[in-house]
């Protein structure tokens, strides 16, 4: 199979779709079949390659993204567990740098307060979740998607290290999560005695781990020498647990569970890189597989207060062990053009294995970085990668050069749509002077007319790249000049297809503001980051004479985003667009005026349980009356509204003194606000 090479795509939409298909196809294999085609790290590379492409264009990202999903569908023969509370997965850092910058983050939202932390080991294993009823051990489930997990229970249950029952001082219901592993030598027996039967072998412990625990059979399970290491507190109902995360751990050991005797309690920051330091020294000295160091806020009120950002926790980081290395040729420089008109080089480079994964390619910054590094075609050059982070060359091997190597020079000219190259003085990628350039416009239309943006339905992809190479758009503001004529002149279009796309199009023209603005494709502006502006500006007028100070004042903009929204709006093509938008009847402005005075307005709530109705319709009707609706329970939360089989939430509610609404009195309050209003 070969990689799918992104960075910036000049395609960018098809090569994030190709890289997701691809991550897909190893999720499947990877925690499904249990028979993965490529390493962890392979795979680690892939999914922080999407997830940089997706940070780089967020207009792109899609609910069913992989970097939206935790792990993988729960395989239905086992049965399938509801997660009362999500098992999130966890960002990584690759540098004390990157930590630091995690820790500022955290730090930022806590204001003054201190904290410390517990960092402990990140075991290569298959996370569980085990809950535990009277004191026995009820349900034992895979991590699955994060939300729903295949039931394991049988397979747990022969883990010696795994409790069936509990001390009677234990909460009458909780979970606890960890980290089924199967020890090195464990794993070295297994692949020979698979070898001796002529049986595949196990990739590494990991997957030989996770192939063990999902077997149909606990008898099979049985056989072979698992262990775990628990790593946390789910949810716990009718008693008190401690409020710090150390504190929980030395608990959970008193119920005889089984915790990582490396566990360390740092109080400083500087404590836990030297942590991360020594184990970067010993990690080969360990009985069993480990890639990283999880740093973790200690308090749990702070974590509760810091919440998640979309699907990992703010109050916990992996810290990835460095990177391997490895040697081959540079074969070639290839350009990718961005959705900005960027050109980004990348490296075609002869196959080689570094640590058991196939490197056909790997990432080259630009042209400056080129040349400072001396990097030329034809070289012997040092390739790393280290979990998550795409292959890149660190150095050219120089004493192996020929004479015959080439060096580099950006095109002249765009290799998309030819038109001239240019380097502005104060940045570092060269761009294509076109702004109509195919590599940038019609991904712009692609996403304007997509579900999450302005949805105008039968204008899609395959739509979009018809008018657009019919000469009939060339940019989002000509959808709305679109006439009957026009469209019955294309290929294949009848009067009934024709009337229900300029219906389409006409029903657009009253999306919301943050529809809108996230339909422009501002880089760097997701859907939750539109929604944040809006309450913040009433017309995309203000929004566009907002300064880079004015816009850093908003909690979670920084200066990147400040300065994306400033340079988007100072480009006259996008003027032309919003001008056309504006002529064509678009609203640009919200009744955000008008929000304060609506009833629900300064109230936020958080849902937790099944509803009988959607939950989707009862956040937009929140949010429709004046109010916020949240992720998570925190201080500033007002009302948890309590379905059927809640989760931990309820608890953290009740910690922290937060009041509660069953639906029936949620579904109430939702009518007297209406009433209000009429």
């Amino acid at each position: 199979m070969n990689r799918v090479v992104t960075g910036n795509m000049a395609d960018v939409k098809q090569g994030i779709n190709k890289l997701r298909e691809l991550i897909n196809h190893h999720n499947y294999r990877y925690y499904v079949l249990d028979s993965p085609e490529i390493s962890d790290a392979e795979y680690d590379e892939f999914m922080r390659e999407l997830k940089q492409l997706e940070e780089a264009h967020p207009e792109l990202i899609t609910p069913d993204s992989p970097t939206q999903r935790v792990g993988a569908a729960p395989v239905e023969a086992f049965g399938v567990v509801e997660h009362p509370q999500p098992l999130l997965s966890l960002a990584n850092a690759f540098s004390d740098e990157e930590l630091d910058a995690w820790y500022r983050r955290a730090s930022n939202l806590l204001g003054s307060r201190r904290t410390d932390f517990v960092c402990e080991l990140k075991i290569d294993g298959l996370a569980v979740a085990l809950t535990y009823v009277n004191g026995l051990l009820d349900v034992g489930a895979t991590r699955g998607d994060g939300y729903r997990g295949e039931n394991i229970t049988q397979n747990l249950r022969t883990v010696n290290s795994i409790p069936l029952s509990v001390p009677k001082e234990a909460p009458p219901r909780f979970e606890v999560r960890g980290e089924v592993y199967l020890p090195k030598t464990g794993f070295k027996k297994l692949n020979e005695e698979r070898a001796k039967e002529g049986l595949p072998l196990f990739a590494n412990p990991r997957n030989a781990a996770a192939g063990s625990v999902r077997q149909l059979d606990p008898r099979i399970t049985a056989q072979r020498p698992l262990d775990i290491f628990v790593y946390g507190l789910g949810w716990t109902e009718g008693r008190a647990v401690p409020e710090t995360h150390w504190e929980i751990m030395q608990y959970l050991k008193s119920l005889d569970f089984k915790i990582n005797p490396n566990i360390a309690l740092c109080h400083t920051i500087a404590e836990a890189k030297a942590y991360y330091a020594k184990w970067v020294e010993s990690q080969e000295t360990l009985p069993y597989e480990a890639d990283g160091v999880v740093v973790k806020i200690n308090s749990i009120p702070f974590q509760v207060e810091l919440g998640n950002v979309g699907r990992e926790p703010r109050w916990a980081v992996a810290y990835k062990f460095p990177a391997v290395q490895g040697t081959t040729r540079l074969l070639d420089i290839g350009i990718n053009v961005g959705r900005t008109g960027s050109l980004n080089p990348y490296a075609i480079l002869e196959p080689v294995q570094v640590g058991g994964v196939t490197i056909k390619h790997a990432a080259l910054h630009n042209e400056e970085d080129i040349h400072r590094k001396d990097i030329r075609i034809g070289d012997w050059v040092v390739i790393q990668r280290a979990g998550e982070v795409i292959p890149e060359i660190v150095e050219p091997i120089v004493s192996r050069r020929s004479g015959k190597e080439k060096i580099f020079r950006m095109p002249e000219t765009c290799p998309v749509c030819g038109a001239e190259v240019i380097k502005p003085e104060d940045e570092a990628m060269h761009r294509c002077t076109n702004a109509a350039c195919p590599a940038q416009a019609l991904e712009r239309i692609k996403h304007f007319v997509s579900r999450g943006a302005m949805d105008i339905e039968g204008v899609g992809e395959k739509m979009s790249q018809a008018l657009f190479d019919a000469g009939l758009i060339k940019d989002a503001g000509d959808l709305y000049y679109l006439t009957q004529d026009r469209l019955l002149s294309m290929e294949r279009m009848a009067d009934k297809s024709v009337a229900n796309i300029l219906n389409s199009i006409e029903k657009s023209k009253n999306r919301p503001l943050p529809r809108v603005i996230f339909a422009l494709g501002i880089p760097n502006i997701g859907e939750e980051t539109a929604e944040l502006l809006t309450e913040h500006y009433n017309s995309l007028d203000d929004l566009a004479r907002a300064t880079p100070e004015k816009l850093q004042e908003i909690p979670s903009i920084g200066p990147k985003i400040a300065d994306s929204i400033v340079a988007f709006f100072r480009q006259g093509q996008n003027k032309k667009i919003i001008e056309k938008l504006r002529e064509a009847g678009v609203k640009l402005e919200t009744e955000k005026a008008k929000r304060k005075d609506l009833p629900l307005a300064g109230l936020e709530f958080v849902i937790t349980g099944r509803l009988e109705a959607s939950r989707q319709e009862a956040e937009a009707k929140i949010k429709a009356l004046g109010g916020k609706a949240g992720s998570d329970v925190t201080r500033k939360t007002s009302y948890l509204v309590v379905g059927e089989e809640p989760g931990s939430k309820l608890a953290r509610a009740q910690a922290l003194g937060t009041k509660t609404l069953t639906e029936a009195e949620f579904l109430e309050l939702l009518k007297k606000s209406e009433n209000k209003l009429k």
